[in-house]
């Protein structure tokens, strides 16, 4: 879970990280139990605070998911760049496709909230939608470059792509998800001659 303290020019008051720390541990939970669209007034409740608290620390859902996924979108991101020294470049894009994929079925309705605020410029989300989207872009440069990767196929198919296995994983089950990538990097792959 990511613990990434609001940009301010002071640190919080102990009272206040508080119940900034309750907020996150309470999201996580709800997340994973109803999904990112459970009620914000919920995790509120949760946590033990008013609402205005949570609105104070977290001003929209997005802001609060930045929160709690901050830290992992950067670790995917990493993972991307770490797999640039793979022997096999498409084997490191798939390997990051995978990853990207559990980090996507994390909690149910990620995928969408995603694929928003990727484009989204607005979104709280949006930086490091764009993060991961890089580090993908990197990986699948190089597999096209070493012509293991259809030419037509860019970063931004592999990430809707992604999301899109992830949301039907949600809706039938992992297996089906796991599945349904396998049939997506088959097709991403370039066919020999």
């Amino acid at each position: 879970m990511g613990t990434k303290e609001p940009t301010t020019r002071r640190r919080m008051r102990a009272d206040a990280r508080r119940n900034y720390e309750r907020l996150l541990a309470a999201a996580a939970t709800a997340f994973t139990e109803h999904g990112t669209d459970a009620s914000l007034e919920e995790i509120a409740r949760r946590a033990g605070v008013a609402n205005g608290t949570l609105y104070g620390h977290f001003p929209t859902r997005q802001a609060l998911l930045e929160a709690l996924l901050g830290d992992r979108m950067h670790a995917l991101a990493g993972t991307g760049e770490e797999l640039l020294g793979h022997p096999s470049p498409f084997d490191a894009l798939a390997a990051w496709a995978r990853a990207a994929v559990a980090h996507t079925t994390l909690y149910r309705g990620l995928s969408a909230s995603l694929m928003r605020a990727v484009e989204d410029e607005s979104s709280e989300l949006h930086a490091a939608c764009q993060e991961v989207l890089a580090a993908g872009e990197r990986l699948v440069v190089r597999a096209r470059a070493a012509g293991e990767l259809r030419e037509d196929a860019t970063a931004p198919d592999l990430y809707a792509l992604v999301n899109a296995v992830a949301w039907a994983g949600e809706q039938s089950s992992p297996a089906q998800g796991e599945r349904l990538l396998a049939f997506t990097l088959d097709g991403l792959r370039k066919p020999p001659g």
